[in-house]
């Protein structure tokens, strides 16, 4: 009876070890301010970035990709819980500040996160880089479902102190603070791949949120920048962008090289995208507006995804795509479950990206209260977006740089899409007006 029991257990762990190596491990890297053209293979003519360049030819590469919102911190909240971040407390700071009134808002356990739901379908979690959701410890990363946490709280990070505007050190290893030299790309790569060649007992989920190219304007080997937000805005050129942006490329490529090298590149699914549009050295093609706006600049981005063996390399779709469908492709690939009480507002692309499933109609809704006053809905190929100067709609499929407005030509639509966000404005938190 003893051997009959002992030979089940083995059984039974041998049988949970095949379907966890069944799973695939995942990768998930953001940049931070990266806008849609930045990368040379979407456009960008005055550097290359031949490591993301081949990362994307490797896979499947997507034209209309869409932040949650055009400011990190919510777009942040929407890729934690895969749902709007109007929906979250924490997601509506735009973003969240260093200030005293920020200090006690952060994503909490109350709403189910994205590491959580996959811990609890046995992958290992980790994050490495930047947070920005919550600077208290009750707010942390481990508090919502991360096993480990290297990186930092706050919306950005001098490159080479590894201090916040304030001057307060905010490196941290999970929840201690830590003294560590290096240009910060450099530190995030190094994390990464000392994860990536653990000896894995699960599959791992690994969010990697560079800083890069988030102000402070810093290259490899400058100074450390004065303190204070507006000093960290200051200065800057497109060569120090350049620098910036070509060191997360080459982060990006030795990681890829230590996938190959560990053998994991087959049952790796590694996406890239960014967090919002770019800021003042970005590239952003012929689209409208930058960070902040809800033109185009500001929520389209660059993003792919590689799955060596399963998605066909080479390939590019029009699907259009949002934060939080990343959230629920990730839990789809993790055989993971959405918690009922907190329904995801993303759907899982994986059936595109494999080619099983044609290009479908999307709506996607966007608001922005705090810094500036900006609504839009994007249904289809029609977008209606309303600003402080007045309110349009844009055929974005024929007019990607929203030069063409077509609210007297097109009524109906323009009426319909009105009243369709105002049907969405009504099942989200109110604003929360800076004071």
């Amino acid at each position: 009876m003893l051997i009959k029991k002992m030979l089940v257990i083995v059984l039974t762990c041998q049988a949970n070890f095949l379907f966890a190596q069944a799973r695939p491990n995942i990768i998930y890297i953001m940049a931070d301010d990266l806008g849609y053209a930045d990368l040379s293979c979407y456009g960008r003519k005055d550097y290359q970035t031949p490591n993301l360049d081949k990362l994307a030819a490797q896979g499947i590469k997507f034209a209309n990709a869409y932040a949650g919102a055009p400011v990190c911190t919510p777009t942040r909240a929407s890729f934690m819980t895969g749902r709007y971040p109007a929906r979250i407390p924490v997601g509506l700071r735009e973003p969240l500040d260093w200030s005293t009134r920020d200090s006690s808002v952060g994503l909490t356990p109350d709403y189910t996160s994205l590491p959580t739901l996959l811990k609890k379908a046995g992958y290992q979690t980790y994050l490495v880089g930047k947070w920005h959701l919550g600077f208290s410890l009750q707010y942390s990363p481990l508090k919502n479902g991360f096993d480990e946490f290297f990186g930092y709280h706050g919306g950005g990070i001098d490159y080479i102190s590894h201090t916040n505007p304030n001057g307060k050190n905010d490196l941290f290893e999970n929840d201690e603070p830590i003294i560590k030299e290096g240009y910060m790309t450099d530190l995030l790569r190094d994390k990464a791949i000392e994860i990536i060649r653990r000896s894995h007992d699960k599959p791992f989920f690994l969010s990697l949120m560079f800083n890069a190219p988030h102000w402070p304007w810093q290259a490899p080997g400058d100074k450390v920048y004065p303190p204070g937000n507006d000093n960290w805005k200051a200065g800057g050129s497109a060569t120090t962008y350049a620098a910036i942006v070509k060191s997360m490329d080459d982060a990006v490529g030795k990681i890829m090289k230590v996938l190959d090298e560990e053998k994991l590149s087959a049952n790796t699914v590694v996406i890239f995208t960014s967090d919002n549009g770019g800021e003042r050295f970005s590239y952003m093609g012929e689209l409208t507006g930058n960070k902040m706006a809800l033109w185009e600049g500001g929520i389209k981005e660059p993003a792919f995804i590689r799955w060596p063996g399963k998605i066909p390399a080479h390939t590019a779709t029009d699907q259009a795509a949002i934060t939080m469908d990343w959230t629920a492709t990730i839990l789809s690939l993790a055989k993971a479950k959405a918690d009922p009480a907190f329904p995801l507002d993303g759907v899982d692309l994986m059936p595109v990206c494999l080619g099983k499933k044609k290009s479908f109609s999307r709506t996607f809704y966007w608001r922005v209260f705090q810094r500036s006053r900006q609504k839009a809905i994007r249904e289809g190929n029609w977008k209606y977006l309303k600003d402080e100067k007045g309110e349009y709609l844009f055929d974005v499929s024929n007019d990607p740089g929203e030069k063409k407005d077509l609210k007297e030509k097109q009524k109906q639509v323009f009426e319909r899409l009105k009243q369709k966000y105002s049907e969405w404005e009504k099942t989200v938190l109110e604003p929360v007006a800076l004071k």
